[in-house]
């Protein structure tokens, strides 16, 4: 809820792109620190077989540590479940050129993480396919280095 931007809509709309092989469900909370049990709800209890965990860190120190603890527990989930959580993370300040640029991170990021989803579900070769290409979330992608 503290996103400034809906990132779960451009989830949905490439996982949309696989109806009838992928089905998902939305489960929103108030906060980041609230994401690691509800991937762990999502995981154990309403049989899903991977979590995309989208938040939006605010500027401060404290928005800081905030993330660091929730990333810290989407880690335990991941450990405990033995299953992925691609955590989705957009730091206000990440943007601060202005919000049609930090709109643009979001979006891409979101988009990004949500096919590596897809890859990780049904073509995980794909992914080693694309290892070491200096493939970025949210920016322009680096170049390899050789």
């Amino acid at each position: 809820m503290f996103a400034r931007y809906d990132m779960a809509k451009d989830v949905i709309a490439v996982l949309e792109e696989y109806t009838g092989r992928i089905q998902y469900k939305r489960y929103t909370v108030p906060g980041i620190k609230d994401l690691p049990v509800a991937s762990k709800i999502l995981l154990n209890q309403r049989g899903c077989d991977l979590v995309i965990a989208l938040g939006m860190p605010g500027p401060k120190a404290y928005d800081k540590v905030s993330a660091k603890t929730a990333s810290e527990g989407l880690m335990q989930v991941q450990l405990t479940t033995e299953k992925h959580i691609l955590e989705v993370f957009i730091h206000e300040d990440e943007g601060l050129e202005d919000d049609t640029y930090l709109k643009e991170i979001m979006q891409d990021r979101a988009r990004s993480h949500a096919q590596n989803a897809v890859y990780l579900l049904l073509d995980p070769q794909k992914l080693t396919d694309m290892a070491g290409q200096g493939i970025r979330q949210g920016y322009p992608d680096a170049r390899p280095v050789y």
